[in-house]
């Protein structure tokens, strides 16, 4: 079967229409393009169709948690367990060491004929230690991950996007996504039995 070549000109007026959308959204000052839906179930399966259209930079934005929406726009699991865990066993070292130096190196006494090195003693500045380092790790991760505290985002440029804390449903992709296209893009969330498709200003 002989493959049919590549019209240079066919190239050419798509590079043409690739730098045409480049420019429009360079001269608008878009942030990316907002899809509102009324119900999660649509919310989900325009997610679905998104990322199997091969768009990464990608968000979603419901009233109330929707356990689907990460495996559709495929959201990576979350490390914040390994953090929690992290501060969990750094707090637990941390009083080890700090009791070890204090009861056997920097103020040795024997209590009750105990050993200066009791462990069964030790049980509760370890425990209470390890659930504070746990706790630090957990809150802190939390906004870092998160990108938070995050006062302004572009969104917030949308008026209706008032509505994603009460009753809409709202899905994003990011100009910085290496296959959007201004024009196809929007056609493309238009196809998806949105209500509206906005243009989010920076």
């Amino acid at each position: 079967m002989v493959k049919r070549a590549t019209h240079p000109c066919q190239i050419g007026c798509q590079q043409a229409r690739l730098i045409a959308s480049q420019v429009k959204v360079m001269e608008k000052n878009i942030y990316g393009l907002l899809a509102e839906f009324d119900t999660p179930s649509q919310l989900v399966d325009a997610a679905h169709k998104i990322r199997e259209a091969g768009y990464t930079k990608t968000d979603a934005f419901s009233p109330f948690p929707i356990h689907e929406i990460d495996e559709a726009l495929g959201v990576k699991r979350t490390i914040l367990p390994f953090l929690v865990l992290g501060g969990g066993v750094t707090g637990l070292l941390s009083a080890l060491a700090l009791v070890t130096y204090v009861h056997v190196i920097d103020y040795p006494i024997i209590v009750g004929g105990r050993p200066f090195f009791s462990l069964p003693s030790f049980i509760p500045p370890t425990f209470e230690l390890t659930i504070l380092f746990a706790s630090f790790a957990a809150v802190f991760g939390m906004l870092l991950l998160n990108g938070l505290p995050q006062p302004y985002h572009p969104v917030f440029n949308v008026p209706r996007f008032a509505l994603a804390t009460r009753e809409k449903f709202f899905l994003l992709i990011e100009t910085s996504d290496s296959k959007f296209n201004y024009d196809e893009t929007k056609s493309f969330m238009q196809s998806l039995n949105a209500q509206e498709v906005f243009d989010v200003d920076e």
